[in-house]
């Protein structure tokens, strides 16, 4: 009987019924026979790739980019590699001269800059002390917005610097528009392969197990029912004006109810809404081109359909895509177009308070068919409102602040799309599709202890009434003050009796207003923040946290060079001192702002 222990080589015990020269030839016989299996075995096990390292670096103002780095970075294990996720943010704790590949990943706020959580990564990057990166190889991924001039000037900024420390590009940068799922995806499917020729510089590869590197590693977001690609039918259960009569706003706070959608929002989060464009518009546009609108067509999603619907439903038509100037202008043959697209200031100015309809009537009969028109326009967007509502104060609802937009233009009356949509067409009880956007750069102190502060005019107080709700539900002992703004104390005062009982009952520790139109001088919170220097950079000395939501153009800068005037003066620092001052208070997340 032949015996085996388990990792031994069996042999022929003594007791078996052969000779010595049998025996010893049994044994050699099986010592062969085995140690080519074992052989086999470890030559398979050799054969097994290696995941290879691969470091994803993200920069996010409203989890867009975040949530694309995530993706990727689930992607990369399909691929044979290990993918750390990591926010820019965090940077200081790597060593890029480690890293052999790296994807960066990152969004564009205000005039090309990068996104909050990327700032301190940015100065770093422009700094003497960043060391050469020749053994890196890179890729970037820029999201950004085509109505805005530097359109992913933050990526482009990466792009150009990581190129000029040394680091070898794997593929070329992908520049994605507010669709950017399609020039995602393509770009995606390049990589990989581009990805895999790339030759290992140094002998050893990070290993996945242990580290840092291995804190650092983002789980992908648990996939939800409801999500941007399959957004939630939610039903508007309430709408209310929140401006007085009188008043030159219009400011709607909306309800939806979310049963039975089991999403799931913190304070802090947008709710991502796809709204439909204005039925008069459409019709306009189908007369324009001489159709009935019954026309069969293809929607955004490449699925047949009405010229009717999908113009309702799929495709933007309220502002100007430049490829449909460029398609105009080419059938056409106008001079004044060609100059026009010669020069990006010049056309953004000519596109401006204009849509669809307009470059229709002035050259008519351009395009044969509404599918050529169609050719031409983008994909209708979802628009991001900041959660005004605790869950906790508010089960199973989400509400949002929307201000209704309305003017003229070209002697022509405009309608925001989706604001107007919320305010006009969606009746009571109809339902809009929804999700949530997840904003991890914008969250309650994780201390309740600490002290916040909250600067956000007109609709950019949406979040701190969301804050200032769940900080009272769950008896949150920190301190709140909270600056406001707008137009008229009388008209503009939105959720004021609800801010007074706050302040009334001491829960809303500050309340400093500013109505820049009830006195002959303007005031706007930047200046309610300067008189009250002092008391603010107490406030920030004892740890308090700086949260602002508004407008990125004009107000956020404003505020920023009030909170660096702050420091400076209230805190006895130099310009420099100050400076850096913010810039820890943004790495530490005191610092935190929702601006759009």
């Amino acid at each position: 009987m032949i015996s085996a222990k388990h990792n031994l080589v069996p042999c022929v015990p003594p007791s078996a019924p052969f000779t010595t020269e049998q025996r010893a030839w049994l044994n050699g016989f099986l010592a062969g026979l085995f140690a080519t299996a074992d052989n086999a075995a470890v030559l398979a096990d050799s054969r097994k790739p290696v995941p290879k390292s691969l470091l994803i670096l993200y920069g996010s103002q409203t989890g867009t980019a975040e949530a694309l780095a995530k993706r990727i970075g689930a992607e990369a294990a399909a691929h044979n590699y290990h993918a750390r996720v990591v926010e820019m943010s965090r940077l200081a704790e790597l060593d890029l001269q480690k890293e052999n590949r790296a994807l960066i990943v990152t969004s564009t706020w205000g005039d090309g800059d990068p996104p909050d959580n990327a700032a301190a990564f940015w100065t770093y990057l422009n700094s003497t002390s960043v060391p050469p990166l020749h053994q890196l190889s890179f890729a970037v991924l820029a999201l950004g917005d085509r109505n805005y001039a530097n359109f992913c000037g933050a990526g482009r900024k990466f792009d150009e610097r990581f190129e000029q420390l040394g680091a070898r590009r794997i593929h070329p940068r992908a520049d994605c528009d507010t669709d950017y799922e399609p020039t995602a995806n393509a770009w995606l499917k390049e990589l990989w392969p581009a990805l895999d020729q790339v030759i290992e510089e140094t002998n050893g590869t990070p290993t996945p197990e242990g580290g840092l590197a291995e804190r650092l590693v983002h789980e992908s977001p648990p996939m939800r029912t409801y999500s941007r690609a399959n957004p939630f039918p939610a039903r508007l259960v309430a709408r209310r004006n929140l401006n007085e009569s009188g008043s030159a706003k219009e400011t709607q706070h909306i309800e939806f109810s979310l049963e039975g959608s089991n999403l799931n929002y913190v304070p802090g989060d947008a709710l991502g809404v796809l709204p439909c464009n204005c039925p008069e518009l459409v019709g306009e546009i189908v007369a324009a081109l001489g159709c009935d609108g019954e026309e069969a067509v293809l929607d955004s999603a490449q699925e047949e359909t009405s010229l009717r619907n999908a113009l309702l439903r799929h495709y933007q038509i309220a502002a100007i895509p430049q490829a449909l100037v460029e398609a105009v202008a080419g059938r056409t043959k106008d001079v004044e177009l060609k100059r026009l697209l010669e020069n990006k200031a010049q056309l953004d100015s000519y596109c401006y308070g204009k849509d669809v309809l307009d470059l229709l009537r002035s050259y008519r009969s351009v395009f044969g068919c509404p599918k050529e028109l169609l050719s031409c326009l983008k994909k209708l967007q979802p628009r991001l409102y900041s959660i005004s509502s605790s869950p906790k104060a508010h089960p199973d609802e989400v509400h949002i602040t929307v201000g209704a937009l309305r003017y003229e233009s070209c002697g022509r009356k405009r309608k925001g799309v989706c604001s107007t949509f919320l305010a006009d067409r969606l009746a009571i009880h109809a339902t809009a599709p929804v999700y949530i956007q997840v904003s991890q750069n914008f969250r309650l102190p994780e201390d309740p202890d600490k002290a916040i502060i909250m600067i956000g005019p007109g609709t950019g107080i949406a979040p701190f009434r969301a804050f200032l709700e769940e900080r009272e539900i769950t008896g949150a002992k920190g301190k709140n003050w909270l600056f406001f703004g707008d137009q008229c104390h009388g008209t503009d005062f939105l959720y004021r009796e609800q801010l007074t009982q706050m302040l009334n009952n001491g829960h809303l520790t500050r309340l400093d207003t500013a109505f820049s139109r009830d006195q002959e001088q303007k005031v706007y919170v930047q200046h309610r923040m300067l008189e009250n220097a002092e008391q603010f950079w107490r406030w920030l000395e004892e740890g308090a946290h700086v949260y602002v939501c508004g407008d990125a153009r004009r107000m956020a800068k404003d505020v920023d060079a009030a909170l660096h005037e702050i420091v400076q003066k209230a805190g006895g620092k130099s310009a420099g001192q100050a400076a850096d001052y913010v810039t820890t208070l943004k790495a530490q997340k005191r610092y935190q702002r929702d601006v759009y």
